[in-house]
């Protein structure tokens, strides 16, 4: 580590301590500022294997403790360093309250492990956990062994990001294992947590009676996404085709035959709960916005949410003769901070991520991984 990096160790993390003493620092950095208030309602750990990620995350963290009071555990681990070694920094990140009279105050604990020292993390590292309080880890880039069960069996909400996965099948496979084996670990995927805006405003179409009732007729389903985002695109399908009934395929199989080098991209069959076939298409584009358009479409009718690239809207449409709907609505950020602060507010148990998580992995094996 150069001098440079120290100092902005230093000035990101806090004061550095040893490792056997960052409860006694913390008692004594909370008696010499009598003028704030530590509060804190769950144990926030970000993960990251990329190298000065624990600086970058120490921004984010001030960001989202502005409206989640939280205990946050920043981990950096080096797992090729040739060198055991763990180091330790903490601080405050302080607000004022609503009043304006007091700060309030959350707690940043940060770690640093290199080489064999990441055998640490569990005793060393989630010692310093607020034990009364629940578990929210938010794992960054891919996955590696260190998710183990010795890991996720400590964690109540697992948040990631899968559109950073270069083998998302391998680790879907490994999530879905961990769903299995557990009900009480809440996977929080990043990706369908974007496309929740997308979903809902297509839900809402179907509010509408034509819409409602040309569903069984739809032939055709278009997706586009941008390139980096291609999970969610199936993600929305695998939702989709499971809010409907609708089964794969007897005659065709799921998988069609287009490939990813196709314009059409990656296509797929279903039929209606009446027999009817459906073709569905998932097309990266990369001029889309992350999510730009889900279509369904038919004989006689059209449905589609459509949202173009840079724009903070989104639009819902219904063509079905001369009944014509067009109207906008706003689409919410997708910074993965703010997604992360959102899932913070939300809670719950995320039972639809679980529902659509057999036929996605299906999907995301035709496709090839």
């Amino acid at each position: 580590m150069t001098e440079t990096t120290q100092d902005e160790y230093a000035r990101a993390l806090g004061k550095e301590v040893a490792i056997g003493s960052v409860d006694k620092e913390l008692r004594q950095l909370w008696e010499e500022d009598k003028a704030s208030t530590n509060a804190s309602l769950v144990n926030l750990a970000v993960y990251s294997e990329a190298e000065g990620a624990i600086l970058r995350n120490s921004e984010i963290v001030q960001a989202i403790t502005r409206e989640h009071a939280c205990r946050a555990i920043l981990i950096g681990i080096d797992r090729d360093a040739p060198e055991a070694s763990i180091r330790a920094w903490i601080t405050a990140h302080c607000h004022l309250s609503q009043q304006g009279s007091k700060s309030v105050c959350c707690e940043q604990l940060a770690f640093q492990l290199t080489g064999k020292a990441t055998g640490r993390l569990r005793n060393t590292v989630f010692a310093h956990l607020n034990s009364d309080l629940p578990l929210v880890f938010w794992w960054q880039g891919e996955l590696s062994p260190i998710f183990s069960e010795r890991l996720y069996s400590l964690i109540d909400r697992f948040v990631f990001d899968s559109s950073e996965w270069s083998q998302p099948l391998e680790s879907f496979q490994k999530i879905n294992q961990v769903m299995e084996e557990s009900d009480e670990l809440y996977p929080l995927d990043l990706e369908w947590t974007r496309s929740y805006p997308m979903r809902l405003a297509l839900a809402g179409l179907f509010d509408d009676p034509l819409a409602a009732q040309a569903l069984e007729h739809f032939n055709q389903i278009r997706i586009v996404v941008h390139p980096d985002h291609a999970m969610a695109g199936l993600q929305i399908l695998a939702w989709l085709v499971d809010s409907t009934g609708w089964q794969r395929s007897q005659e065709l199989g799921l998988c069609g035959e287009t490939s990813p080098e196709s314009s059409q991209g990656y296509c797929f069959h279903f039929e209606t709960n009446e027999g009817s076939n459906v073709t569905a298409t998932v097309e990266c584009d990369a001029s889309s916005a992350q999510i730009g358009l889900v279509e369904l479409s038919g004989a006689d009718c059209t449905v589609r949410v459509l949202r173009n690239a840079g724009s903070s809207y989104q639009h819902q449409q219904l063509e079905a003769g001369d009944h014509q709907i067009d109207q906008l609505m706003p689409a919410a950020s997708t910074d993965a901070c703010e997604l992360v602060a959102d899932q913070l507010s939300r809670g719950g148990k995320n039972t639809l991520y679980r529902t659509m998580m057999p036929l996605f992995l299906d999907l995301l094996a035709c496709q090839g991984g």
